[in-house]
């Protein structure tokens, strides 16, 4: 609202410039003294002529402004920061401000203007920035004062270089009965990744906020409680204030979700961020292979290529040159090679090796029955066995009879067993869900190069047969898989897969399969049969389920962090494969089953910094409170104080009530301006006066 008023001021108008009227007045003064220093009659008529002649020139004018009164403005600052839904802040806040919105509608000459501070981004609450953009509409002569409504946790407070805000008040009203405390875990390092077999080190702090340390630099220490992908949980003594160190041994490869939570801290204001969560993925740092090849043939250099190729790959490859039939008696060390160090690798470190290959091997007596018996313990034990096999797996050379037969998946049979004659071979329907397989082709029928050679093996086949080749009306395995106790077993029946390799009759996906093949017998996590993978992308959860069943299940049950269940339906993407997702905003561990698989993603606050601390408090605005001769007021139960007009210089708040400056601007709207010494009337009354004076001095 404008209000008209007229102000009237006495303003001085020279008719000559500044500098002549002084000179004029000193010419005056010099006159008068003289005349007095003669004591000359007429003195007095002269001294008032020169002043009524001084007057005149110096142009005296009574001035009258009409004026427009401007309300003055007022800047309410409305916290919606994530951290003001803790609790019942946000009741409290809402009731606030629409008690300060209404009590300043009932205040004359006042404009009270109202901007939220919303929660975005991950850098904190930037409630001064919010500020800064609202005030470059608000003149600051204009300004009465600000009041924020917030936790007080502000992430852009100003550097103070004298009043702020040209001089208004600042008021913080806090939602809390006084200042709180708080407890948090702080990440000071967690490792991304982890070596298998190695333990991985986090490095973190249990801090208490708000709680007065009495000159002691820690006190006591709180139960921390360590859960690792849905394990039993562990619980050690963490010193509060101190860096603390958790190492956790890496037991697998992939991905594992930790959640480290520290136990309440009796009053504090919320245990939101007393979790924190990490994921480590476990990673091999080199994987060990062994590769036995039996006789040369085309095929060797293929398997030692992929291999070598593969820079986490420690390779030792022995080929067997020289079988014992073929002793010449030479001694080994006039060899160029080294002697076959048969008890070494298959007795004292063969545990030490991730996968062992044997290729195109023959049973000749170069290792003894109890190292095929090692073997198969080594794969019954987690070991990985993989076996290319041709025609010396139809013979007397055969490993099939011995004991390592004992974990192969496939026996060849007892007479025409070694098949030579053209075929392509397929993805069987297994294949077309099995991720060793799935998606090689592009094609719904592979137009793979041909081989030439297989070996037929019993009806009796164990495990999942991915590859197969036409045999007669029907199909005829060609890689078989397995899982034999904790190990695993891959068996490829037919010893040509290095033509595809050489790109004959078109070649095939040769380097991409034999490598699926080796990282699934390794047991890598992207290549399990059966899989419930969970992670956490822009607020939502997405949900992958693969498997080899024909109908996997449609749906599972996700647990979120505060333990509520729901059901997310998965929608099939491929054969074996479903996925879905759903809006997942709360930070924490969220937990998802399918009734067989479980899978743990874990979700991070998006503003870290907004739940760091937690608490209501005035210690980090403290300095601008005081340089701006604001107040603090906290909001539980007693509501917003009152809101009082004062003037400049003023108290600016008390126990229940704040106040907002009058500012007195205004525009000016009309100036008249009236001479109180017009010519007409100066010149007769110089004239006049200085006539009296002389008849007074010849009196």
């Amino acid at each position: 609202m404008k209000l008209e008023q007229a102000i009237a001021a006495l303003r001085l108008d020279p008719v000559v410039p500044g500098w002549l009227l002084a000179a004029l007045a000193g010419l005056c003064a010099l006159a008068l003294g003289v005349a007095l220093w003669r004591r000359a009659r007429g003195t007095g008529w002269r001294f008032l002529a020169f002043g009524v002649l001084l007057l005149w020139l110096a142009g005296p004018r009574l001035v009258e402004e009409t004026r427009e009164t401007l309300p003055d403005i007022g800047l309410l600052v409305v916290d919606r920061t994530a951290s003001m839904a803790i609790g019942n802040r946000a009741a409290i806040v809402e009731a606030a401000r629409l008690k300060i919105e209404a009590a300043a509608r009932d205040l004359p000459d006042f404009e009270l203007r109202t901007i939220t501070v919303p929660e975005e981004g991950s850098d904190g609450t930037h409630l001064f920035g919010a500020i800064e953009r609202a005030l470059a509409d608000i003149p600051r002569a204009r300004l009465a004062g600000i009041v924020a409504i917030s936790d007080g946790e502000a992430h852009d407070i100003p550097a103070i270089a004298g009043p702020p805000f040209g001089g208004a008040p600042f008021h913080l009203l806090a939602p809390a009965k006084g200042e709180e405390t708080d407890r948090r875990i702080r990440i000071i390092a967690a490792p991304g990744f982890g070596i298998v077999g190695k333990t991985a080190t986090i490095r973190l702090t249990v801090e208490d906020l708000g709680v007065p340390r009495n000159g002691l630099a820690i006190f006591g220490t709180a139960k921390l409680t360590i859960r690792r992908d849905g394990e039993a949980p562990v619980v050690q003594n963490a010193p509060i204030g101190l860096e603390y160190q958790v190492d956790l041994p890496i037991l697998r490869g992939g991905p594992s979700v930790i959640e480290l939570e520290a136990e309440p801290l009796g009053g504090e204001v919320s245990t939101v961020n007393n979790k924190a969560v990490v994921v480590i993925n476990g990673v091999h740092d080199r994987l060990r292979v062994l590769l036995v090849s039996g006789e040369p043939h085309a095929g060797e250099r293929t398997w030692r290529r992929l291999l070598k190729a593969d820079p986490v790959v420690d390779l030792v490859h022995f080929t067997i040159l020289r079988p014992p039939e073929k002793d010449d008696m030479t001694p080994a060390n006039e060899m160029a090679l080294i002697p076959f160090p048969t008890r070494e690798l298959f007795q004292v470190k063969l545990r030490e090796f991730d996968l062992v290959i044997f290729d195109r091997f023959q049973n000749r007596g170069v290792l003894p029955a109890q190292y095929l018996r090692n073997i198969a313990e080594y794969v019954r034990g987690g070991g990985a066995l993989l076996m290319s096999v041709g025609p010396e797996f139809t013979g007397a050379t055969s490993l099939a009879p011995s004991p390592l037969g004992a974990v192969l998946p496939a026996r060849p049979l007892p007479s025409g067993a070694l098949v030579n004659n053209a075929y392509r071979p397929g993805i069987t329907a297994l294949g077309e869900r099995h991720p060793v397989t799935a998606g090689l082709s592009r094609d719904a029928v592979p137009n793979w190069g041909r081989w030439y050679r297989r070996i037929a093996v019993m009806p009796e086949v164990a495990g999942s047969v991915l590859l197969d080749a036409p045999d007669g009306d029907g199909r005829a395995p060609l890689l078989v898989l397995n899982h034999v106790g904790e190990g695993r077993v891959a068996l490829l029946l037919s010893d040509q897969i290095w033509l595809w390799s050489r790109g004959h009759d078109g070649g095939g996906p040769q380097a991409e399969l034999l490598r699926r093949i080796a990282h699934w017998l390794m047991k890598e996590p992207e290549l399990e049969e059966s899989a419930l993978v969970a992670r956490l992308e822009k607020g939502r959860l997405v949900v992958h389920r693969r498997g080899l069943e024909d109908a996997p299940p449609g749906q599972v049950i996700v647990t979120d962090p505060a333990g509520t269940k729901s059901t997310l339906a998965l929608t099939p993407t491929r054969p074996g494969d479903a996925a879905g997702s759903m809006a997942a905003a709360a930070p924490g561990i969220w937990h998802v089953s399918d009734g067989r698989l479980t899978a743990f993603a874990a979700g991070e606050n998006a503003n870290p910094l907004e739940f760091a601390d937690l608490r209501a408090t005035a210690t980090l605005l403290a300095p601008l409170l005081k340089a701006s001769n604001g107040s603090v007021h906290w909001l539980d139960p007693n509501g917003p104080p009152a809101l009082r007009r004062i003037e400049a210089g003023r108290e600016t708040a008390g126990s229940t009530w704040i106040g907002l400056q009058r500012r007195h601007d205004h525009l000016v709207s009309g100036v008249a301006a009236t001479p109180l010494l017009p010519s007409w009337l100066a010149l007769p009354l110089v004239l006049g006066l200085a006539l009296l004076a002389w008849r007074r001095e010849g009196g």
